[in-house]
């Protein structure tokens, strides 16, 4: 497999961008008391962002991408968020390999 610029550009991108809408909204939001709700709200806004950029990747039908995505959603049932997107990652690489 090789590795291309682009991509990898791409990647970090959005990884800048889903960390800048985390942390951005409680830089805005600093110094004011935020109610419980509005807390459990800013907490989800980076996986919003981060399903926005992927979900068109599911809409293609490909059986990897959409076998990759069952495999997220189980993970996402036992762990975490970091955990949960590495899982996914890696048997999403794996189903592309494997069956193309």
């Amino acid at each position: 497999m090789m590795l291309h610029i682009p991509a990898l550009l791409a990647i970090l991108a959005m990884a800048l961008v889903t960390y800048l809408t985390r942390i951005g909204g409680y830089l805005l939001l600093a110094g004011r008391h935020l109610s419980p709700r509005m807390q459990a709200i800013m907490d989800l806004v980076p996986g919003c962002v981060l399903v926005a950029v992927i979900a068109p990747d599911f809409a293609t039908g490909r059986p990897a991408d959409l076998l990759g995505l069952a495999v997220t959603v189980l993970a996402a049932t036992r762990f975490a968020l970091l955990p949960t997107m590495l899982c996914g990652v890696i048997a999403t690489g794996i189903l592309r390999a494997v069956l193309g």
